[in-house]
């Protein structure tokens, strides 16, 4: 569901252009299409996510953490970095022997569509 979410808006509030959904966080790389700012696609993001997962969860509290880490991308190294450290997350925490293993991450998606 959050997966499905970050997809859902892709090319309409923002380009996604990396992400990892893992067992307690996420990651995702995007850009912003204007008008749309990052605070408001975060925003929308949480609210959606933590409403729908509170209603299959059957609960009432608190999904997600109120902040959030946002980083600008500097060169193509910084954002080849960036990428790999969002795919390799399920691995690094042994969830996955590779990166495109992982079902809910940009790593999987990209290679089942090429």
């Amino acid at each position: 569901m959050v997966q499905e979410s970050l997809l859902f808006g892709d090319d309409k509030k923002y380009r996604l252009l990396s992400w990892v959904v893992m067992p307690n966080h996420i990651h995702f790389l995007m850009v912003p299409i204007y008008p749309h700012t990052l605070s408001e696609i975060h925003h929308s993001v949480k609210s959606y996510t933590a409403n729908e997962a509170n209603k299959l969860l059957n609960r009432t509290w608190t999904f997600w953490q109120r902040e959030y880490f946002d980083r600008y991308i500097r060169d193509e190294d910084h954002y080849r970095n960036t990428v790999n450290y969002i795919e390799l997350n399920p691995v690094k925490a042994k969830l996955c022997k590779n990166a495109s293993d992982w079902i809910y991450s940009s790593a999987y998606y990209f290679k089942k569509s090429s």
